[in-house]
Parts: structure tokens; sequence; C-alpha cells
């Protein structure tokens, strides 16, 4: 990733921003702070009033942190600021199963003792998440915010300029398309995109429960789709549940109690008695990824990148190895005094990230067609594969490494 470029010394010019991150979700914020962390000034232009995103209250949406993104936001001192609301996941266990039949007897069972360096991840409810960052973000001089809607880019070799609904024009030395799956930034660059419909839709929402989970997360594979119950602080445990999407769109449209009736046989009765906690989702699953990650003068991270199916729970933590490794690459350009904008260095960028990124994309894809049917064959086959891997602790320490996001070659903030 670090071999320097023949060219692409950095050029004198006066720029509004070194870099203007489009979108102040998640991954936009933090890579605002791994980059002005080093001096950089950055800028982030949002279409959505910060005001909206500061006074969120819970809705029931939380990620499941891999530990190399701990390790992201600890560098960046921000897990400090969010650690006390975090779960960890102590154990996690996945089985094939059925509505009212509870799990299958074969299964997959990863504990916290496995992993040398802790538990493989921790729950984090949005709310606190997106309040630590906008928080950092508001108090970092070397970081600006911008509200507004971009409705033009044009790039040369000598910069990028933003133009936004206001008629603003905001220049830099590099655009980072942060604004999701219809990423405006992509779509300008004239950045295709490939994927396909799963005919699923996930049903998210949070439960309070009866019993404590103990910081079990559970990951059910029915018919229809896969069933995550993920640990959250006190006994409550989010839930993303996948259905195909015409069974999804009349479950969603039900009353909360109808609602919770459809989902008691899937979720069983180990937590003893449940009830919604915080508001519900439905989000239609599809796979898409950009062609490209890169173009002049530009480069895209998280959704705006990839999507891919939640079954791994590595959305927000694809996103992050993103931010990390464009940090990484603009940093050691710099050192070596290159144009951390030009061609050559963000194609270190996306030769890291799009070999991890194609290789989870492809094995969410495989693991949910594989999973979401009713095949006797195949289910058989599965429960027995899951049984096995769960009797060769190496080959499951593997796993566990791989979903903690440990593996490969970790980018400098994901590093200890």
């Amino acid at each position: 990733m670090d071999n320097p470029a023949g060219s692409g010394i950095v050029k004198h010019m006066t720029y509004d921003s070194d870099i203007a991150i489009v979108g102040g979700g998640l991954n936009g914020p933090v890579l605002a702070l791994a980059l002005a962390a080093r001096g950089r000034r950055v800028s982030i232009i949002d279409a959505q009033p910060e005001t909206v995103r500061a006074n969120a209250a819970f809705d029931g949406r939380a990620y499941a942190l891999a530990f190399a993104s701990i390790r992201l936001l600890q560098r960046l001192g921000l897990w400090n600021k969010v650690s006390e609301h975090a779960q960890p996941m102590n154990e996690i266990k996945a089985s094939d199963g059925r509505a009212g039949q509870g799990p299958a007897p074969f299964f997959l069972h990863f504990e916290r003792g496995e992993l040398e360096e802790g538990p493989m991840g921790h729950m984090l409810e949005d709310r606190y998440l997106r309040r630590a960052l906008l928080e950092a973000v508001a108090a970092h001089e070397g970081i600006e915010t911008i509200e507004g809607k971009v409705v033009s880019q044009e790039v040369n070799d000598s910069g990028a300029w933003l133009t936004l609904a206001s008629g603003d024009v905001h220049s830099t030395r590099l655009i980072v398309g942060a604004d999701g799956r219809a990423s405006g930034t992509a779509e300008r660059a004239r950045i295709r995109r490939t994927g396909w419909e799963y005919g699923q839709t996930a049903l998210v929402c949070a439960i309070a429960h009866e019993k404590p989970h103990n910081g079990i997360a559970h990951q059910f594979f029915m018919p229809e789709g896969p069933l995550a119950i993920l640990p959250l602080p006190g006994n409550r445990s989010s839930i993303v549940w996948s259905e195909r999407t015409e069974r999804a769109n009349g479950i969603n449209n039900l009353s909360d109690s109808d609602y919770l009736e459809v989902l008691r046989p899937r979720f069983g009765g180990f937590l003893g008695e449940i009830k919604l906690d915080g508001k519900r989702f439905a989000y239609p699953l599809k796979l898409t990824i950009a062609n490209s990650f890169i173009e002049q003068r530009l480069a895209l991270v998280g959704d705006a990148a990839h999507g891919m199916h939640p079954i791994a729970g590595q959305g927000l933590n694809a996103g992050l190895r993103d931010v990390a490794a464009l940090a990484h690459v603009i940093e050691h350009a710099e050192q070596r005094g290159e144009d951390f904008a030009s061609q050559l260095v963000l194609e270190r960028y996306q030769g890291w990230r799009r070999f991890d990124t194609a290789t989870l994309a492809a094995t969410t894809d495989l693991t949910n067609k594989l999973f979401s049917n009713d095949n006797p064959i195949l289910r058989a086959g599965r429960g027995l594969g899951m049984g096995l891997i769960n009797a060769m602790p190496g080959v499951k320490r593997g796993f566990m490494r791989e979903a903690a996001g440990l593996n490969g070659d970790l980018p400098d903030l994901m590093q200890l």
C-alpha cells in the first residue's frame, strides 16, 4: 500500500479545504476527525441540518462494532466518550432455525475467551455514537461543517470545486463521497454500480425482555432470511430480522402488538416476555458495489462505495475500514511530499479496499443464498458444516478473528 508514486508532487494553491467530505452520517465525521488530527483542513458538507442529528433520541438503531473499529475510535479519542453505553458481545451463537421450533442441534458457538484481545465487538446505540461524533467535530478547529446540498462538482489536475444549491462554491484538493448508497458524489462522477436485489427486507427494532441476555448474540438462519438478536445494555436487544419483501411489508404495516405476535415464534421464549423499545424500521436489502472507488481527485467510502447484506453485521465496520485505509494512504503520501489527491496515490486506497470489500460481499451473498431456504439437503449440509467448524478450534478462531476485523493488512489507526 505504501509504494511511493513517481509523480503527483503537491501543487501550491489556495483552497477552502484540503479535503471536502460530502455526507455527515457516521463515516464522514470519523474520517474528518482522522484527517484533522494530522493537521489537515477538512470540511463536511451535509444536506441534513446538524440539529436533527444532534437531538436524536433512542430510536432502536444500534451497531455491532468489531474489535478493529473500536481500536479506530480509541485512537481518535472517541471510545472513552461512548464506552459506558456499549455492551460487549461475550458470546455469539449461530444456528439454523424455524419459527416455533427453536435452534437446530448443530450450531456455531464463539466465546470471548477464545480471542486473546477480548470481545469480538460491542453493541452501541446510534444516538450515543452520533452525538459523540457531532461534539468532537464541533470542537475541532480544523473541521468546518457546511449545511447544504451539493448540486454539481468539477475536478481537474489542479483541484476540485463543489457547487451547493445556495450557489456557493467550495474549493478543495480532494472530494470524498460518504453520502450513502444513492451517492450523488458517485453519480456526478459517472461511477456505475454493480449489484442486485435480494427480494428481502430487513425489519429493524429494539426490544426489552424479561430475562438477561448475558452478553450473548444470536443469529438464527430462518428459511425466509436470518434473524439476529444482538445484546444492548440492560435487558434489551437489537433485532435485525430479514423476511421476503412482500411478507416484510405486510408485517411492517401491522400494529405494534400484532408485529410482536409475528416475531415471538421466531424469537422463542429464552429471554422471557418481550416488548418493543423504540421505533421500527424497514430496509429493502440489495448488494451494490461501486465499479470504482476512485475518480480524478475523488474517493468513495462506506455505503457510497459498497452496500451488502447485513447477515454478518459488517456494514459500518467495512466503512470504518475504508476510513482508516484512506487516512493511512493520505498520511503516508504526505510524508513523502506527494499530492495525496493524485490518481497514483488514490489507486493505493482502491487496491487495498476493493479486494477486501469484494471478498466480504461475496461471503455475505453466498451465506445468505445458502441459508435463506428450506431445502432439506442444504439444511442437513449446513448443520453438519457448522457442527464441524465448532469442533475445530483453529478454524473457529480464524472465523472469530475475521469477524473482529483483526485479519489482513490493517491500517495504522486500527493497529495497537
